[in-house]
């Protein structure tokens, strides 16, 4: 994924996170820019769509997150789909 990131948006720093920092903050930090954007990666959609599966806090922090700038769950059947957001987020300077 952050080989991924790297090549999409050249010149970004991906930072990975501690877990055990603040429970429930996303995975990846992405900083491209004057823009930045949060991910919080799952092995597959289903664990993205059952919130029972998420840590504590997860769905509260990408919410969060996301009003302030942007921040999605994403695993490998949508990563396309939350990467042209990340970039359609970086556009527009939200």
């Amino acid at each position: 994924m952050i080989k991924t990131i790297k090549r999409r948006f050249p010149g970004c720093i991906v930072i990975k996170g501690p877990s055990d920092y603040i429970q429930g903050i996303p995975d990846v930090l992405i900083l491209f820019n004057d823009h930045w954007a949060a991910l919080e990666c799952k092995r597959s959609l289903k664990e993205v769509n059952k919130s029972k599966i998420h840590e504590p806090n997860q769905d509260y922090y990408v919410s969060l997150m996301n009003r302030m700038s942007f921040a999605s769950f994403i695993s490998p059947e949508i990563e396309e789909e939350v990467l042209d957001a990340v970039q359609q987020s970086f556009e527009s300077g939200r």
